[in-house]
């Protein structure tokens, strides 16, 4: 089942459970706007490419919309659309004051120099300059894009509207980038984790985790797990994988693959196959990676008690049944990884209130988000008697048909 499918699919059940009129249920399914643009520039050696960019604003009822720009070959409309979505009710689970939005251009970013990187970003943000802003759409980093990608945005979209650093989030520290931007994600995935565990009696110390992806995220989430005396017992990436039932010192995995660029042939840790990874002995599975990647085949071998969802979409419907029957507990992508957009508003607020805050501050807030945010949850999943997942959603989808019908929608 697709991304879009899933995501409908989990919207139908909480608007279900919510008992949502069936006109406002179709209102918030349909984006309030998707842009589709060309993007023709001169490559380095002259002649003239194409690509396409887009961008899909779902949803501005609580606030501006909100959401990553990818460069990707395969930006698919559809997958787009429903990251969008997602971002819509992950918002309004987080409770900032956003609505969701996702876009990217179709390109493959390691054929194309760092000049014409530069020229593609720019003719984007010309094409849609008029349709993003401060207080309408604040874009961001997300695969294939990053603080310079956002650095050149700023700087094209401020020749029209005069300098407004809060157009877009995860910038460089240099030009009103947030402390504590760059580690959120992962940062917010181990809050997130340790509010799951003392609800259950448990904490992160003393416990074994298994994560898969290695990049910003996974590596985050890792060393520091491993820093608050978690057992990180197996890592995978693209590159390989690597075991050690004892622990492996994170710290030292990171300097091996910075200097090496890969997991493989690290000292501390024994190689393994990288798809036994989801299926290895540990309490706590962390996919940090790709969508889709628990689904009805692998599902039932899951020797993990917990599972953090850290990328978006990891596990599809027909293994969220299979491990829900298992007793595994889900916590959401939805909430999950929730902090890298939590750690955006507050660096869209500091812009704004052209004051910078102490790194301390930002982590010390997303704490505060983090924990608040899954007492929430489970205050639904108590009130609508549902699991964690749809917790999640009754109460992000709950607060933006709220806001729609308080702002009056069918005026």
């Amino acid at each position: 089942m697709n991304a879009l499918a899933a995501t409908n699919r989990n919207f139908r059940q909480a608007s279900r459970i919510l008992g949502l009129d069936s006109k406002i249920e179709k209102s918030l399914l349909i984006p309030f706007r998707e842009i589709k643009v060309e993007c023709t520039l001169p490559k380095d050696d002259g002649t003239l490419v194409s690509y396409v960019g887009f961008r899909v604003q779902h949803d501005n009822a609580r606030g501006p919309m909100k959401g990553g720009i990818r460069y990707h070959p395969e930006v698919d409309p559809d997958e787009v659309n429903a990251l969008a979505q997602l971002m819509t009710w992950k918002t309004a689970v987080a409770d900032i004051p956003y609505g969701g939005a996702k876009g990217g251009i179709g390109c493959t970013p390691k054929d194309l120099s760092t000049s014409e990187l530069e020229r593609l970003t720019r003719v984007f943000t010309q094409k849609i300059h008029d349709l993003i802003g401060v207080n309408t759409d604040v874009p961001a980093p997300d695969m294939g894009t990053n603080a310079q990608t956002m650095a050149w945005i700023l700087d094209e979209y401020s020749k029209f509207h005069g300098y407004s650093p809060a157009v877009v989030t995860g910038k460089p520290i240099d030009l009103g980038g947030s402390l504590g931007r760059e580690a959120a994600t992962g940062r917010g995935v181990v809050y997130a984790t340790e509010a799951l565990l003392a609800e259950h009696g448990k904490s992160i110390k003393g416990l074994t985790f298994a994560i898969q992806g290695f990049g910003n995220v996974g590596s985050w989430a890792a060393s520091l797990l491993h820093e608050r005396g978690g057992k990180v017992v197996a890592v995978s990436d693209i590159t390989g994988a690597v075991k050690n039932s004892n622990g492996i010192d994170i710290t030292a995995l990171i300097q091996h693959k910075e200097a090496t660029g890969k997991l493989a042939d690290f000292n501390g840790a024994d190689a393994m196959d990288a798809n036994d990874l989801l299926t290895h002995e540990c309490d706590v599975l962390i996919p940090c990676a790709l969508g889709g990647v628990l689904n009805r085949e692998n599902a039932g071998d899951v020797k993990a008690k917990f599972i953090i969802e850290a990328a978006n979409h990891p596990t599809d419907p027909d293994a969220d049944e299979i491990l829900t029957k298992k007793g595994v507990t889900i916590l959401p992508d939805i909430y999950a990884n929730a902090g890298g957009v939590t750690v955006s508003y507050f660096e869209w607020v500091q812009n704004i209130q052209g004051f910078m805050w102490e790194e301390e501050k930002v982590n010390q807030e997303l704490k505060r988000y983090m924990t608040r945010a899954f007492h929430n949850i489970k205050g639904m999943c108590h009130s609508h008697n549902c699991n964690l997942r749809m917790g999640a959603f009754t109460l992000g989808v709950n607060r933006v048909a709220r806001a729609t019908s308080l702002r009056g929608w069918e005026a």
